[in-house]
């Protein structure tokens, strides 16, 4: 039976146990061996993680052949309007290929959401907008080339969900292991 932990990765955490320059580890948050991340989030992200001790289930969750949803909550410099958020939905021409469409919605800053240590350098005289985007799909710095191909920068990047499973109730730098893990969406 596979194990599946989520964890909530915090800001400037490599999403892998070997260690690289001064950055932590998912080591210094996880000490059960053979656990693998089930795809990865970039250091400047923050969010949910999965691992899993089952090889065939790691290559199911990153898999684009699945079509995980994965939902990020996006800061962005500014405020899109219409015409930028339907670009995202329909897909962006990034330099190695064109995106899938996705599902994006503006939304209000999230109440419970924690400060980002180092914080979001702030600009009294600009706004800032936060959006829910899902993808089907995982290309490296994908949400971020997305956002500013439309010309809003994202500014804080936190994964919300992998499929039905999310956040909700973990802290930066918590996990906790799955009795009965599900891949429904």
């Amino acid at each position: 039976m596979a194990r599946i932990i989520l964890f909530n990765k915090p800001y400037g955490v490599i999403c892998q146990f070997s260690p690289q320059g001064d950055h932590k580890t998912l080591k210094d948050f996880i000490e059960y061996p053979g656990f693998y991340p089930a795809g990865r989030l970039d250091v400047d992200s923050e969010g949910l993680v999965l691992l899993t001790d089952d090889g065939k289930l790691q290559n199911k969750i990153c898999s684009p052949k699945f079509k995980l949803p994965k939902t990020y909550w996006v800061q962005l410099e500014g405020k899109p309007d219409e015409f930028a958020l339907n670009k995202l939905r329909q897909g962006i021409a990034l330099k190695d290929s064109i995106t899938q469409p996705a599902q994006v919605d503006l939304m209000e800053e999230p109440t419970y959401l924690w400060p980002r240590v180092p914080p979001i350098r702030f600009r009294r005289n600009l706004a800032t907008s936060w959006i829910s985007l899902v993808l089907k799909e995982g290309r490296n710095r994908q949400v971020r080339r997305m956002t500013a191909a439309v010309l809003f920068p994202t500014l804080r990047l936190i994964r919300y969900a992998i499929g039905n499973h999310t956040l909700q109730g973990i802290s930066p730098g918590e996990w906790y292991m799955l009795d009965d893990f599900s891949l429904d969406r």
